[in-house]
């Protein structure tokens, strides 16, 4: 039986989220300087989800699991309402956008490099 070694694991829960620099568990992280921007929660995975509860029927997206720090966050939701021609806003790392078109949105995300899913209806 071959000997697996800890460098060639392929997958594991033990550690939670890895750095990509250093290969650490965020929380052990020794070069936190090439990753500011980071969050220690998340999957990595940017969700949009459709909602109208409480706004009388208009509809709007909601932008969650973005890893990035308030003023990333903000800098992101002021590009998106350009884009798209829509107001919006940034509540509790969420960014809402006055737009029910995720399809535009989550193409603009993907350019900008990140993991996006539709979610919810």
């Amino acid at each position: 039986m071959k000997k697996v070694s800890p460098t060639t694991r392929v997958y594991s829960t033990d550690g939670g989220r890895i750095c990509p620099g250093c290969q650490r568990p965020l929380a052990q992280c020794v070069c936190k300087t090439r990753h500011p921007t980071l969050k220690q929660s998340g999957d990595g995975v940017v969700r949009l989800h459709r909602e109208t509860k409480g706004r009388k029927g208009k509809g709007v997206t909601l932008i969650q699991g973005l890893e990035l720090d308030p003023q990333a966050l903000a800098q992101l939701a002021k590009q998106l309402k350009s884009r798209c021609g829509v107001g919006g806003t940034v509540r509790d790392d969420t960014i809402e956008i006055q737009s029910a078109d995720r399809d535009k949105i989550k193409t603009l995300l993907e350019a900008a490099g990140f993991n996006v899913k539709l979610a919810g209806g």
